[in-house]
């Protein structure tokens, strides 16, 4: 049975469903089915309840799938906002972000995974998928403007630096799984490390 979680819809639902653990569950059926391939009947089987008791809490699968990206999506600009991100030099307001942007990948998981397959056929993904490239271009202008402070490699165009720092983030959704023996905040750091002692101006001797 799903564990009970705080309520977010202020509705009172069938004992062991409230929105927060139907939500949970529905995202694990989209990432294993896909979205296009699950039903309210998969929601329904899978979650043990009728669909009329899904839909006292949301209006359709659609509402479920909004509420998920969401959450990722509202974590992921949250960071953007922080001290850390917002003041500083470039460099490291783009380290900030980027070992930020781990640690809520890890939180995440499940979320982050629905958010990063989204093809864009729905009304719900495409504003998500408009939402990661404003996002993206975020993170595009904290690489230009280390550049430009002469933080980074000359050599190294901005645009395709930011992409394939995140395609490195984003590709840990395929293999990593929280544990003990890998924390958040060894992954995030091991990545920070690797991605820009590369990246960084050497002093001329």
């Amino acid at each position: 049975m799903a564990t009970r979680s705080p309520r977010r819809s202020g509705q009172v639902g069938r004992p062991g469903y409230d929105l927060e653990s139907l939500l949970a569950i529905a995202v694990g059926v989209f990432n294993q089915r896909g979205y296009d391939g699950t039903s309210m009947d998969h929601l329904s089987q899978r979650l043990g309840i009728s669909k009329s008791s899904i839909y006292h809490h949301v209006p359709g699968k659609a509402e479920l799938l909004r509420l998920a990206v969401d959450r990722a999506l509202d974590a992921l600009f949250a960071v953007t906002e922080e001290p850390e991100t917002t003041s500083g030099p470039a460099i490291e307001r783009l380290e900030h972000l980027v070992r930020r942007s781990v640690i809520i990948l890890s939180e995440n998981l499940p979320y982050v995974t629905l958010l990063l397959r989204l093809r864009g056929n729905t009304t719900v993904e495409r504003r998500a998928i408009a939402r990661r490239r404003e996002f993206d271009r975020f993170v595009s202008e904290l690489v230009r403007e280390a550049s430009e402070e002469g933080a980074l490699r000359p050599d190294l165009d901005p645009d395709l630096t930011a992409k394939l720092i995140f395609g490195t983030v984003n590709s840990l959704i395929e293999w990593y799984r929280p544990s003990r023996q890998v924390t958040a905040d060894e992954l995030a750091n091991t990545l920070v490390t690797l991605a820009f002692d590369g990246l960084r101006t050497r002093p001329s001797r």
